[in-house]
């Protein structure tokens, strides 16, 4: 009898793929803007005791080509639109990198406080840094015994 090593995360993720692919086509019309792509922009997403950090790789963007919204404490957004260059001659010949508006939402982990986020863009890297709202720091209790 032939053996076989089933994988059910392997066939899940395969099946997720081809579901990206199959329905990706349509999502914007054609296949043209940046969701094709899957998720764009890839995040990282990691917190200290004081505050939530972002990064975001954004190649090729300017500054004032994105808008950042934090809303109810916890909801980040990021939104843009990267212009395709037309070759001043010539034709293409392959186009990989993604063009288009995109827009990725998330939840954050905590609560943070909006009117103090930090933004900074080097070397197409936005790096979002975040301070937690007090309600959300961790505090320390005390235990009293009798």
């Amino acid at each position: 009898m032939l053996r076989t090593n089933w994988q059910p995360l392997a066939e899940v993720n395969r099946l997720r793929n081809e579901m990206d692919r199959l329905f990706g086509q349509y999502a914007d019309g054609g296949g043209t803007e940046m969701g094709r792509m899957g998720t764009f922009p890839p995040l990282n997403v990691w917190e200290d005791d004081n505050h939530l950090f972002v990064e975001a790789e954004l190649p090729g963007f300017d500054m004032d080509q994105l808008e950042i919204y934090v809303t109810g404490g916890n909801q980040l957004s990021i939104s843009g639109e990267r212009v395709q260059p037309e070759p001043a001659e010539g034709a293409w010949h392959r186009k990989e990198r993604g063009f288009g508006k995109f827009r990725r939402s998330l939840e954050l982990p905590s609560d943070v406080d909006s009117d103090s986020v930090s933004a900074t863009f080097i070397n197409g890297v936005l790096t979002l840094t975040m301070p937690k709202s007090e309600a959300a720091k961790p505090r320390r209790i005390e235990v009293k015994a009798n």
